[in-house]
């Protein structure tokens, strides 16, 4: 058995929990297809999981020197009981300034001067950077090859971990240079949790509640009434909503894999938050799902202004990430030039012909793409904000 049963919370039926979580993808190449493994004792069976779908391999860690220390010998000990041979683990800096050129260069020279092939298997144990990192580079290798995704972070286990988007950040932009390419298994094991400040949970908390606005008003009031308790370590909590978001996503990405219409609707908030990310630095004054947290609010501000949704809704969006201890406005301590800010969301990658793609809402749990939004209605939102 694969963690503990969990039974299913009272507040909504939207999501029978389960162990398993498959994805199935269509694609050029034929039917692809991949598992997510959520339970409280996955770290444990990594060895054997990944034996049982990929066969015994060579296995090399990607990792960073936050959770490397934590939990890289944890792994390598079940990979080698399980009969993977080890590469040498690779451990790059914490934090977002490792998604660039640069360290994706150590990266690869990492890989080939240890005889990487492509009966090799890279293994991405970290957050959303480490995945988006790891990812990309074995997307790249030998032209590719496969990798499996062990999130160690609430935002990575709800989000980034799955659906195969991978990339680095430049000044241009976050996530402007990368690649779609799928993992072949993501293993997310609640209890490493344990190991994160509450402001790293409070920036993945903010992933989780934006699959209740995109999609789903109960799976929001969910969050109202139990996301407490997924922050404070509850079990049931935490298996609950991580499996929720991943089957989630795993419907939206099967989909749609490459962006084309609804997958986009999981950008909510990114737009904003992205260009707020670029203009400070990719640097801890502002975490990724912080910027998603004011990014969302923005989007619902400006829905409201548009008249799309009620001014009570955008209120109670706002109010819901304040009272669980998210920022819901730009830090006050940057000096902030809208002008820039306007650029950077112009060369978002869902922007089309210069043009502003955002992601509004019409209500709570209905989200929609608009590619019409007036600039000028976005800097006045900024303006206002950051006055």
């Amino acid at each position: 058995m694969i963690g503990k049963p969990v039974p299913q919370p009272s507040q909504t039926a939207a999501f029978v929990p389960g162990k398993i979580i498959p994805i199935d993808l269509m694609a050029n190449a034929g039917h692809r297809s991949y598992d997510i493994v959520v339970g409280d004792s996955i770290l444990s069976e990594a060895g054997t999981l990944i034996s049982l779908r990929l066969g015994v391999r060579r296995c090399l860690i990607i990792t960073d020197n936050n959770v490397g220390p934590l939990y890289r010998q944890r792994l390598e000990a079940v990979l080698a009981a399980a009969g993977h041979t080890l590469i040498p683990a690779l451990e790059v800096s914490a934090g977002e300034g490792s998604k660039d050129f640069t360290t994706l260069q150590v990266v690869l020279d990492h890989m080939l001067k240890n005889g990487i092939d492509r009966q090799s298997l890279v293994i991405a144990l970290g957050g959303g950077v480490v995945g988006d990192l790891a990812g990309f580079a074995a997307s790249l290798v030998m032209r590719g090859i496969d990798v499996v995704q062990i999130p160690t972070s609430l935002l990575a286990q709800v989000d980034s971990s799955v659906g195969g988007k991978t990339g680095i950040n430049t000044v241009h932009g976050k996530n402007v240079v990368g690649t779609f390419y799928q993992p072949r298994l993501v293993l997310a094991d609640v209890t490493v949790l344990d190991s994160l400040p509450k402001r790293e949970m409070l920036a993945g908390y903010a992933e989780v509640v934006k699959y209740g606005l995109i999609k789903d008003a109960d799976f929001f009031h969910w969050c109202q009434s139990d996301g407490d308790k997924l922050l404070r370590g509850d079990r049931q909590a935490q298996i609950y909503a991580v499996g929720y978001c991943c089957s989630q996503k795993a419907k939206i990405v099967a989909a749609d894999e490459r962006e084309k219409g609804e997958r986009a609707l999981l950008n909510l908030g990114h737009t904003f938050g992205h260009a707020l990310e670029a203009i400070i630095g990719y640097n801890q004054l502002i975490l990724h799902g912080e910027a998603v947290a004011i990014g969302a609010v923005m989007a619902f501000k400006l829905s409201a202004q548009l008249g799309f949704c009620s001014h009570a809704e955008a209120y109670e969006v706002r109010d819901h990430f304040a009272t669980m201890g998210l920022p819901v406005a730009p830090p006050s301590t940057f000096d902030y030039d809208v002008d820039k800010l306007m650029d950077l969301m112009a060369q978002d990658k869902k922007a089309q012909n210069k043009k502003l793609t955002l992601i509004l809402a019409r209500r709570i749990g209905d989200a929609f793409v608009s590619h019409d939004v007036k600039t000028d209605a976005v800097r006045d939102l900024w303006l206002e904000l950051l006055r």
